[in-house]
C-alpha cells in the first residue's frame, strides 16, 4: 500500500507541477516526455513473454487440477463460463455507460493532445481478414509485430498439446515457462520500483499539456471502470438467489466479513478463510468448500475480464478511436482467456500484462495504460470486493448442484 500510495502522489506532484509550468520550460517537457517513455518501454518489453509463459503455465496447472475428479471440473468450468459472460458483459455495458457519462470534449480533445504520441497497436481488418489471421503461419512473427490474438491461440494449443504428453516429457518445459514467468514478474518489479519516477514524468507532461483536465478525466474513469465492476457483484448475489437458492439478505450477512477483509487488504487468498466461514454459515458441506474456494482464488478473477475490457473500451473512448464489432470480440476473447494465466498476480503486475493483450489486440494504445496504473488503487478495491463475492456465490451454486449443502 505504501508503494502504491507513492506512485499515486508522484502522479499528483506531477500532473499539479505539469499544469504550473505550462508551455514556460518546452525543455523539462521533452525530458520528462523521454524519461516517461523509456520507463514505458521498460513495461511494454515484457508483456508478450510474460503472457506466453503464464497462459501454458495456467492452462497446464489448469489441466492438474480438473484430473482431480468431477466436482472439480464442474467448478473449473462454471468459472471459465462466468470468465466470457463477464467480458461480454462488459463489451455491451462500458459503451453504454460511455455513451451516457461521456467525458467531456474539452477534457478528451486536451488529452488527446497531451498523449499525441500515444498510436494505435493495429489496424483492426475486415472480418474475413480478421478469421484468416487468427490462425498464425509464423507465432514468431506474431509475437514481434504485437499480434495478440494469433499468439494466443497458438500458445493455447501448444499448452493443450502439452497435457497430451506424460508428465515426465512435460514437466521440463513446464518448468522452463514458468522460470521464464517468475523471471519476467521480477524484472516487472524492477520496472515498477521505478514506478514514481516514471509516472512523475509522464504526469507532468499531461499537466503542461492538458492542464486540470487531467484530474477530471482521472476521475471520471475511475467511476466508469467500477461501475463496470459493481455489476459483477450485483451478478454475484443473483448467481447465489438462483444457483444456490440463497436470499440476497442472508448472502450478504454471510458475505460481509470476507468483503470487509478484501476491502481492507485487496487480496482475495487473504479473504480465504473467511469466505470458508461464510460459505459453510450459508450451509454448503466441506467437501464443496475445501475444494471449489481454493480452486477460485487460484483460477477465478471474475471481474478481471469485465474491468479490463472496461480499461481499454475507455482507452479508447478516451483517444477517440471507434471500435467495431471486430474489434470488440478481439478484446473479448482476450480478456476472457489472459485472466487465467494473470490470477495470482499482484495488481500492479497484473494490470499491465492482463490490459496490455486486450489493447493490442483491439488496435488501442496501451501508453495511457502507465497513467492509469497509478490510480489502479480505487478500481482495485472494486475488483477484490467483486472477486471475492462472486467466488462465494459459485461455491453455494455448486454445492447445490452437487447436493452437498446442510
Amino acid at each position: 500500500m505504501l508503494k502504491t500510495l507513492l506512485v499515486l502522489g508522484a502522479l499528483i506532484i506531477g500532473i499539479s507541477i505539469g499544469i504550473a509550468i505550462g508551455n514556460d520550460a518546452p525543455g523539462v517537457v521533452d525530458a520528462s516526455d523521454v524519461i516517461g517513455s523509456l520507463w514505458l518501454r521498460g513495461l511494454q518489453m515484457t508483456v508478450i513473454p510474460l503472457v506466453v509463459a503464464l497462459l501454458i503455465t495456467g492452462i497446464l496447472r489448469t489441466a492438474e487440477m480438473a484430473s482431480a475428479g468431477r466436482l472439480t471440473v464442474r467448478a473449473i468450468v462454471t468459472m471459465v463460463v462466468l470468465l466470457w459472460a463477464s467480458a461480454a458483459m462488459a463489451t455491451v455495458v462500458t459503451p453504454a455507460l460511455l455513451g451516457a457519462f461521456p467525458l467531456p470534449e474539452a477534457a478528451r480533445t486536451a488529452l488527446q493532445a497531451a498523449l499525441s504520441g500515444a498510436q494505435p497497436t493495429g489496424d483492426i481488418p475486415p472480418f474475413t481478414e480478421f478469421l484468416r489471421a487468427l490462425i498464425p503461419t509464423n507465432p514468431v512473427a506474431a509475437a514481434a509485430n504485437d499480434a495478440i490474438l494469433p499468439l494466443i491461440i497458438f500458445t493455447l494449443a501448444f499448452a493443450f498439446a502439452l497435457t497430451r504428453l506424460p508428465a515426465e516429457r512435460r514437466m521440463p518445459v513446464q518448468g522452463f515457462f514458468g522460470a521464464t514467468g517468475d523471471a519476467m514478474i521480477i524484472l516487472i518489479g524492477w520496472v515498477l520500483a521505478l514506478a514514481p519516477i516514471g509516472v512523475f514524468a509522464l504526469g507532468l507532461v499531461v499537466g503542461s499539456r492538458a492542464g486540470g483536465a487531467a484530474f477530471g478525466a482521472l476521475g471520471h474513469y475511475v467511476l466508469i471502470v467500477v461501475s463496470v465492476g459493481s455489476v459483477l457483484w450485483f451478478a454475484a448475489f443473483a448467481i447465489a438467489a438462483l444457483g444456490g437458492r440463497i436470499s440476497p439478505p442472508a448472502f450478504l450477512r454471510a458475505s460481509i466479513p470476507a468483503q470487509a477483509v478484501a476491502i481492507s487488504t485487496q487480496s482475495s487468498l487473504a479473504s480465504l478463510p473467511t469466505m470458508l466461514t461464510g460459505v459453510r454459515s450459508l450451509g454448503v458441506g466441506e467437501r464443496t468448500a475445501d475444494v471449489v474456494l481454493p480452486i477460485a482464488v487460484a483460477l477465478f478473477r471474475a471481474t478481471g475480464p469485465a474491468m479490463n475490457m472496461a480499461v481499454a473500451i475507455y482507452v479508447a473512448h478516451l483517444m477517440g478511436i471507434e471500435l467495431g464489432p471486430v474489434a470488440l470480440a478481439a478484446g473479448l476473447a482476450a480478456a476472457a482467456i489472459t485472466t487465467m494465466g494473470s490470477v495470482s498476480l499482484p495488481g500492479s503486475i497484473s494490470f499491465i500484462s492482463a490490459i496490455a493483450p486486450i489493447c493490442f489486440a483491439m488496435g488501442v494504445p496501451i501508453e495511457p495504460l502507465a497513467l492509469l496504473l497509478a490510480i489502479e488503487v480505487f478500481p482495485d478495491i472494486m475488483r477484490t470486493l467483486g472477486n471475492v463475492t462472486m467466488d462465494m456465490a459459485v461455491t453455494t451454486t455448486i454445492a447445490r448442484a452437487e447436493g452437498d449443502t446442510q
